[in-house]
């Protein structure tokens, strides 16, 4: 299966991820794509030059759509890994969603398990 490499530097976001994945229809969703529960929130990777090129490819492919329901925008979600670690890269399908952006979920506390802070550089490795 192919795969993709991006790099990019972690971030705080404003939360709003949280709330995303704590939507009931949300969740179902993606605890089915990716056989487990994910943990409240978003891990905030902000992209640089050619991984941004590499995200509007991942934006290309097929991935499995979290559909929305009325009043919220899709997503499209394609499993990955940080370290040894299963995780998963969501992509709002939503207009003027920054292309710099990378929202990544996981089963677990991803900051935790890895010790990062806002500025460490990680890489995620997509399936395509």
């Amino acid at each position: 299966m192919p795969e993709i490499v991006l790099r990019g530097e972690v971030f705080s976001g404003t939360g709003k991820g949280k709330c995303f994945v704590d939507l009931p229809w949300v969740r179902h969703q993606l605890e089915n794509a990716l056989d487990s529960s994910p943990y409240s929130g978003t891990l905030n990777i902000r992209l640089k030059g050619k991984d941004i090129e590499n995200k509007l490819i991942l934006e290309n492919s097929e991935g499995t759509i979290v559909a929305p329901q009325v009043g919220y925008y899709p997503g499209m979600l394609f499993k990955a890994k940080i370290c040894s670690l299963q995780c998963a890269v969501v992509i709002p399908l939503v207009p003027n969603y920054p292309e710099d952006l990378l929202e990544v979920i996981a089963p677990v506390y991803l900051r935790g398990i890895l010790n990062l802070v806002d500025g460490n550089e990680v890489t995620i490795t997509v399936k395509v």
